[in-house]
């Protein structure tokens, strides 16, 4: 597993970190036992660098990963989300605080590696009080470190030169290019680090959908499809599950021989040295492994990169929904 330094921190992570929304049930079902498989198939395979939210199964991936890790030696880098609890607000000094005890309580730890504002509303963040709660709440050795997961560019460029900010978390994917060429030198330029979420476009880009593929009734990809419960970005990339599966077998003839399309389309992630890491999510195993042995593969070629170019131009961008 190769480590990248990420952001201020002057500390190295994996390349191929661990999403954990899954663990809170929004991808279907999965066990106790599941999920402790999964994080210890994740250490095994060198990753370092662990997502969750304190809103994932409210609470119980946070719970997860506590009990898992528990009076264990791993060295590993855990980052959390607050801010989405009690959504729309009112945001205060307290209720953040509250957010990040009962976070440490959760995950058994005295501070908190990183904590990041978890796609709250534009408008406070370009207000600033809540940068300033961060900072103070790194002062009084709560947390480490503090960041931001936003959905748009916007949002990102208003924020990037916050005193501090050590990460910006987005999403960023074959099918969702335009950090590329709006975010990626600025954030290097301010030694702000890159987490990368949803880099297989909720599964899409694993190439093993069909147009008839259905999903468990509490799965996000069945009931947030057309953006009914939050961002449809979170899902699918902003592409309506018909229109993704069929751009997804265009990619197909250009994965290289001996590379699955799930390596192949975080291989193209990690070819941009913004990226500090990227947490893609695992409901088995041998998925992790997969993820994982990605950091070992040796980068596309400039024109492998500048077909995946074309064909964003081309036939992906025009159909992506919301904000972005």
């Amino acid at each position: 597993m190769q480590k990248r330094l990420f952001g201020n921190t002057e500390q190295a992570v994996s390349e191929i970190g661990l999403g954990c929304w899954q663990f809170g049930g929004d991808w279907g079902a999965l066990s106790d036992d599941n999920a402790f498989e999964i994080l210890e198939t994740a250490v095994s395979n060198g990753i370092s660098f662990i997502d969750t939210a304190d809103v994932y199964g409210a609470g119980r991936s946070e719970q997860l990963i506590g009990q898992f890790f528990k009076n264990r030696s791993d060295d590993l880098f855990i980052a959390t989300k607050i801010g989405r609890f009690n959504y729309p607000g009112p945001y205060t000094k307290d209720l953040l605080r509250q957010h990040i005890t009962d976070s440490l309580k959760r995950l058994d730890t005295s501070q908190l590696d990183l904590v990041q504002l978890h796609c709250i509303p534009t408008e406070v963040m370009a207000a600033g009080e809540v940068f300033n709660w961060l900072r103070l709440f790194k002062q009084e050795g709560l947390i480490r470190h503090f960041g931001a997961s936003v959905e748009t560019m916007e949002e990102a460029l208003l924020i990037l030169d916050q005193p501090e900010l050590t990460s910006l978390q987005i999403i960023f994917n074959i099918f969702r290019q335009k950090p590329i060429h709006t975010l990626f030198d600025k954030a290097k330029a301010a030694n702000v680090g890159v987490i990368v979420r949803l880099p297989l476009a909720s599964g899409l880009l694993a190439g093993k959908f069909t147009a008839e593929t259905t999903f468990d009734e509490a799965d996000h990809r069945n009931y947030n499809k057309d953006g009914d419960a939050f961002n449809v970005g979170e899902t699918f990339a902003g592409l309506p599950f018909a229109k993704g599966v069929e751009l997804a077998n265009q990619l197909k003839p250009l994965v290289p021989d001996g590379m699955t399309m799930a390596q192949f389309s975080q291989r193209w992630i990690l070819d941009h040295e913004a990226v500090s890491t990227v947490i893609t999510g695992a409901s088995k195993t041998h998925q992790v492994v997969d993820n994982a042995n990605t950091s070992s593969i040796p980068s596309l070629s400039k024109e492998l990169h500048a077909q995946i170019a074309e064909i964003y131009k081309t036939a992906v961008h025009a159909h992506i929904r919301g904000v972005y």
